[in-house]
């Protein structure tokens, strides 16, 4: 396995490249053992070129989900769930009948379940979704400050045609399956989802700037998150103000980059939740993500790995307007964390497909960069 140490220089290069390529600001830390670089690049603010630092406070999105995952899993260690327990024992009402038997805890958490994605139920412009030309931005702007409850989205989702067969593969990437997570914990902890993940998982992990937000607004320094809806909204709209409990605890989460790969460092390092647990977590099926790929999945992570290189383990995440990744290598030595401030950037073509766009590439390598440095051979 080549092991590249980090390289400030070809880091700094690396991120400015990705706001060349269109990105308007983005910022990362990256960890190597003892070794910490944090960069920024672009701005916070189209209007004002406020310049985008490092430590800012983001939305992270789906990263939520590992959060999440770890909280069901303390509790299954502590014998309060059980992980291959039908949801129906404990949740009768929310997914009642033969499906309430079949689906399991675990299916829930890898995406095994069958249960539909609610979002297009719940934002009637996206009710065409996955056909993108037939999707507009509409439902974005007339929800920015809807206060939904989650079991109203999860009806959605459980009334919906079904996407597989409980326990199947591949299964269907669906926040549906997350908000039936966050019931779960309230019914087995007494106290909300939020409240039991801030205590047992954030508070745990010593993150100071991380939080389950109950406003619309983020707090502390942050960028502008701008949303393009696949060019449909040209200029991008700035969505940093808006009411997450749409997302709750499949994609509600605040952070920064360091807490990210403070989280995550201790997550694999067994400090979260056991190391029996934290295999079970790793132990993956084959998924289809939102974008229509197959990844691995497992339970609320997800592997990144390069010929001849360590395995990576994280999550992505996206909301409107914002993005983030991080992924730390199985050995936990090397980490990289980065957030983005532009979502849906990739224009359709004339058949309704995202088309290649320059920051795709320059991303990419930015992750190749931040995981495994440049091979000595292409320096």
């Amino acid at each position: 396995m080549l092991q590249n140490r980090l390289d400030p220089a070809e880091l700094n290069a690396a991120i400015e490249n990705v706001h060349r390529a269109g990105m308007p600001g983005l910022f990362a830390e990256v960890r190597d053992g003892d070794q910490v670089w944090r960069g920024a690049a672009g701005v916070a603010d189209i209007a004002t070129g406020r310049p985008v630092t490092a430590d800012m406070r983001h939305r992270v999105g789906s990263i939520t989900k590992t959060f999440t995952a770890a909280a069901v899993l303390q509790q299954v260690e502590s014998g309060q769930i059980g992980l291959d327990t039908p949801i129906g024992r404990y949740l009768p009402r929310l997914v009642p009948g033969e499906r309430g038997d079949a689906i399991t805890v675990r299916t829930l958490i890898n995406h095994t379940s069958g249960l539909a994605e609610y979002l297009p139920y719940a934002y009637p412009s996206l009710k065409a979704f996955p056909a993108l030309a037939d999707t507009t931005p509409q439902s974005l702007d007339d929800n920015r400050l809807t206060r939904f409850h989650p079991t109203e989205l999860i009806e959605m989702g459980v009334t919906a045609p079904a996407v597989g067969t409980p326990g199947g593969t591949p299964g269907v990437y669906s926040n549906t399956n997350y908000l039936l997570l966050g019931e779960l914990l309230e019914q087995v902890t007494g106290t909300t989802a939020e409240k039991y993940i801030t205590q047992n998982v954030i508070e745990r992990a010593g993150l100071r700037d991380t939080e389950l937000p109950a406003e619309p607004y983020v707090g502390g320094p942050h960028s502008q998150m701008y949303e393009a809806w696949l060019g449909m909204i040209d200029p991008p709209r700035d969505y940093s103000v808006y009411d997450m409990s749409f997302v709750g605890p499949a994609a509600s989460l605040i952070s920064t980059v360091a807490d990210l790969n403070r989280f995550f460092g201790m997550l694999l390092a067994g400090q979260i939740v056991s190391h029996s647990s934290l295999a079970q977590m790793q132990r993956t099926v084959p998924v289809i993500s939102q974008e229509g790929r197959t990844i691995d999945y497992g339970l609320g992570l997800h592997p990144m790995a390069a010929p001849g290189q360590g395995t990576f383990w994280g999550h992505g995440g996206t909301v409107w307007g914002a993005g983030a990744i991080s992924m730390t290598r199985a050995d936990g030595k090397r980490q990289m964390s980065i957030a983005v401030n532009l979502q849906r950037w990739n224009r359709l073509d004339s058949s309704g497909r995202p088309q290649p766009h320059p920051i795709d590439d320059a991303l990419a390598a930015l992750h190749q960069v931040a995981m495994y440095g440049t091979p000595p051979e292409e320096r």
